[in-house]
């Protein structure tokens, strides 16, 4: 129990990410602490937590958004975005573009960066925990760091953003 502790900023701060909305990260990150004691017993020793939590929750999150695809949620009109309290203005805007910029990426784009860039993980791990291989977890990457550049440069806009392909069956 104390070893899922140590990794709660952690997880806080990639479904953060992942998510965009504080309530909806919490609620990602209890099921996955959830789902990981549930099945303690699926971890191999020789693995690394972290690793294995990380897993965990991308797999939650995908089935997430399945579902939501299926049965969209509906948001209050109270509802809004909070934005993380910077000590500056300056700081302030520049972290919401930053957020603005991660969201106009596909998500399989905006995963790559969060693990490689926010998490700082390896390619190996990132593909381990996406269930990717290693070249794909480059050329994600190498993609969604440009298009963030093209996006903070003001180069790209939200309506030039491709939509990621979707699979035909």
């Amino acid at each position: 129990m104390t070893d899922f502790l140590a990794h709660l900023p952690r997880l806080r701060r990639y479904a953060r990410a992942l998510t965009g909305d504080r309530f909806a990260a919490d609620d990602l990150v209890q099921d996955t602490v959830e789902r990981a004691l549930s099945r303690s017993t699926l971890f191999r020793q020789e693995s690394k937590l972290d690793s294995w939590l990380l897993t965990i929750m991308h797999n939650i999150f995908i089935s997430q958004i399945r579902h939501q695809a299926v049965q969209p949620l509906i948001a209050s009109l109270d509802d809004s975005p909070e934005s993380a309290v910077r000590g500056t203005e300056t700081d302030m805007l520049g972290v919401r573009d930053l957020e603005r910029a991660l969201a106009l990426l596909p998500l399989e784009q905006r995963e790559v960066v969060l693990l490689v860039g926010l998490e700082e993980l390896s390619y190996d791990e990132t593909a381990q925990i996406l269930g990717i291989p290693v070249g794909t977890v480059m050329s994600r990457l190498s993609r969604g760091r440009e298009r963030l550049r093209s996006v903070l440069a003001g180069q790209v806009h939200a309506g030039t953003i491709p939509t990621p392909l979707k699979v035909v069956k």
